[in-house]
């Protein structure tokens, strides 16, 4: 039988030994009637405790590539976490009760934001990330908040980043150090 509060008790301990951390969720100001979803996203501190847990490695991840999308997703989120305290900004997930959502927006302490969709990559693949993120800009109220300062689709693959003609970039994890 499930019992909460020996689950909660768990999650605990896992945080306070950094096996897990939360991200909460992003709450900007929008034309839309659409309510907010408020409850954090939970990640490894890093992908590989998932790896080895899971008893699984390189052959395991590219037959299935669902997985392989979850513990990618995991490494962006961890390399971008790093990247935003670097800038004094913290990392956060948006989704709506409509099912928008944005996998992390980068906010800085002077209001700047980014909205970033992470995908393994291919042509489909990025033009759904870009297109979900024009949606969520078309929903955001620039007269009480500002446009978001880039949006991109962080990818797999792919030897070099681009800009497309709508504004959204197109950037393979490999060139987030650059």
């Amino acid at each position: 039988m499930f019992d909460v509060r020996t689950a909660q008790s768990y999650i605990n301990a896992l945080k306070l030994i950094f096996v897990i951390e939360d991200m909460p969720a992003w709450n900007p100001n929008l034309r839309s009637k659409a309510a907010i979803r408020t409850n954090d996203t939970r990640y490894f501190v890093d992908p590989s405790i998932a790896v080895a847990a899971l008893g699984i490695g390189p052959k395991d991840l590219i037959s299935d590539l669902r997985t392989f999308g979850f513990i990618f997703e995991n490494l962006c989120v961890r390399d971008l976490r790093v990247y935003a305290e670097a800038l004094n900004g913290n990392v956060y997930h948006y989704r709506d009760s409509l099912g928008l959502e944005c996998d992390c927006v980068i906010h800085l302490r002077n209001g700047q934001y980014g909205l970033i969709e992470i995908k393994l990559g291919g042509d489909k693949l990025a033009e759904e990330g870009a297109a979900n993120l024009l949606k969520l800009r078309a929903k955001i109220d620039t007269d009480k908040m500002s446009s978001p300062s880039f949006m991109m689709v962080l990818t797999a693959v792919g030897n070099f980043a681009y800009r497309r003609k709508d504004g959204v970039y197109v950037v393979p994890v490999t060139t987030l150090k650059n």
